[in-house]
């Protein structure tokens, strides 16, 4: 049995695009049959994209909005945040899919497929033209009408069950509904974002709104929680009706858009790979536990495996250093939001408070150094966190 493609990337989400997108302007795939399968046309705005960066990356092109200044606001403390050399960025999702699109259409190695994939396929069901087995030789996919697809390698974003954390692993959602508003008058300032504002209801667990302006009276407002439920979806609209007109003191405005997502927050180990079955985006456990935030993390990602495909180095390799520390410390602060031991805007607020804006960002980002992540620690209370290090080490 020949294999059909080099490459297979199931499902076309931020993470299966990235890939994509690294893979089209390397000359090394040029010569690579690669097929893309996605259930979804990706015709829709359906997400927005926010991180921060030092320099440009392959993106910069498509960033929407942009930001130097950062306002962080809680009833326990509030500041403007200095994030230099850190700039916050935004791209939006229609923007994104339609630029990898663009570039891949004049790549004719590379197929479109809309089609849904069922699961992925072991390289132990395959078998050679002598019927044996092809044991981590080759992977597949099966779509939902039974057609079986081969490739030397199968990169898979698609979450196939939902995900279920062991007695021992802690599984926060961080689900968010936001509107992108235009307001009848200028009332925003474009040049700042609001990173985090938990000047809203607590009741139902670490709670805060994203307030990012792109004009004047334009900007994407987000209601955002970290908890173990959703809400109703009238809760969602309630609480962002409640800010805009308290917080913002806007009055009057228009809805343009509307988008609502889920994001696991958990410290659940994510498998990497499973033979030729490699595991990207959240499937790969891309979303750090502690923010959700995953775009970064995914470009890091698969540049990485660009570069190991490239030298032909084993693809299925394990967590780096800094990955396992920042599991370790995204597990603490999720045992002491488990456990009730600290509320999460009085956490957030004594590290904004303690600690340079710059050195936060490299902390969320798995960057930052031993020095930086000590002063960190020390910056919230030893008799509620190290307590639950130590229970998370042992």
């Amino acid at each position: 049995m020949n294999k059909q493609y080099d490459y297979i990337i199931a499902g076309a989400g931020c993470a299966g695009m990235s890939l994509l997108m690294r893979m089209v302007i390397d000359p090394f795939f040029a010569s690579k049959k690669i097929l893309v399968l996605d259930a979804d046309d990706k015709q829709q705005n359906d997400r927005t994209w926010c991180f921060w960066e030092t320099k440009p990356d392959l993106f910069e092109s498509i960033v929407h909005h942009q930001w130097t200044k950062l306002d962080f606001y809680s009833n326990h403390y509030s500041s403007e945040l200095s994030i230099d050399p850190y700039i916050y960025k935004m791209i939006r999702g229609l923007d994104f899919y339609n630029y990898v699109k663009t570039n891949a259409s004049a790549s004719p190695n590379i197929e479109w497929r809309k089609a849904s994939v069922k699961k992925l396929v072991e390289s132990s069901k395959f078998l050679d033209h002598s019927n044996k087995l092809r044991n981590n030789e080759i992977a597949g996919v099966e779509l939902v009408d039974g057609e079986i697809i081969y490739a030397e390698y199968v990169f898979s974003s698609i979450l196939f069950e939902p995900i279920k954390a062991a007695a021992d692993e802690y599984h926060f959602l961080q689900h968010f509904k936001g509107w992108e508003i235009k307001a009848a008058t200028d009332c925003f300032d474009s040049s700042k974002a609001v990173f985090m504002d938990f000047r809203v209801g607590q009741e139902q667990g670490t709670t805060f709104m994203y307030v990012l302006p792109t004009s004047a009276n334009t900007a994407l407002i987000e209601y955002t929680l970290f908890t173990e439920k959703l809400l109703a979806d009238d809760d969602y609209n309630a609480a962002l009706k409640k800010y805009i007109a308290e917080q913002l003191q806007i009055n009057y405005y228009e809805i343009l858009h509307e988008e609502k997502g889920v994001i696991p927050m958990t410290t659940k180990k994510f498998s990497y790979a499973k033979g030729r079955n490699i595991f990207i985006g959240i499937a790969g456990g891309q979303a750090k536990a502690s923010s959700g935030y995953a775009f970064k993390f995914i470009q890091k990602r698969t540049t990485q495996l660009i570069e190991a495909i490239k030298k032909g180095k084993d693809l299925t390799y394990g967590k780096t250093m800094n990955d396992s520390k920042g599991h370790l410390y995204d597990a603490v602060l999720l045992h002491v939001l488990h456990h009730r031991k600290m509320p999460g805007d009085e956490i957030f607020a004594a590290i904004f408070k303690g600690n340079k804006a710059s050195n936060v960002l490299a902390f969320l980002d798995n960057e930052s150094s031993i020095l930086t992540d000590l002063k960190i620690m020390s910056s919230v209370p030893t008799g509620i966190f190290l307590p639950a290090a130590l229970k998370e080490l042992l």
